[in-house]
């Protein structure tokens, strides 16, 4: 599989839609993704240097090579707000033995197919972890830090459960 446009330094860029960026104040920070199509509706996506595929199912035309793409959007979820978690957490000098970030959605059933409500579980292992510092290092990402959290507020309700296991 050779990717001709991440390869090949004479390409022609062709645009094909454009659209007016805002910049937010304060803010110039861009991210970059290239998505390049490999095998029939699989695509390969290079963010930062890392790979990741994605792929449709076998009955959808797909080879099932990778997670669907809104899919990721739970992922993104679960990424951001549980890194926030565990950061703010280690700030606060306490380490969980385990830690889960669970996130759940509901999809309608018509086109286009988009989630309306999403319920992370903020599962938590280890002995006498105070529920407190639990639910303020969650809310603090919830509320102040986790981006994916704050765009998808705007879109559907978020809900969360911290569950604590000894």
């Amino acid at each position: 599989m050779k990717n001709y446009f991440m390869h090949q330094p004479d390409y022609r860029i062709f645009v094909i839609q454009t659209s007016r960026i805002a910049l937010i104040k304060g803010s110039e920070m861009k991210h970059k993704v290239n998505m390049a199509w490999t095998d029939q509706v699989a695509f390969q996506a290079d963010m930062d240097g890392h790979k990741v595929i994605i792929d449709a199912a076998v009955d959808s035309g797909g080879n099932n090579l990778g997670p669907r793409p809104k899919q990721l959007m739970l992922t993104a979820l679960a990424g951001c707000t549980g890194i926030d978690v565990i950061m703010i957490l280690k700030k606060m000098k306490l380490e969980p033995e385990a830690f889960n970030v669970i996130v759940e959605a509901d999809v309608t059933d018509e086109h286009p197919r988009h989630y309306t409500k999403m319920k992370v579980v903020y599962q938590f292992k280890g002995k006498d972890l105070p529920m407190d510092k639990l639910e303020k290092a969650v809310k603090l990402s919830e509320d102040k830090y986790c981006g994916v959290t704050a765009v998808y507020k705007k879109a559907m309700e978020i809900e969360s459960e911290i569950r604590v296991v000894e």
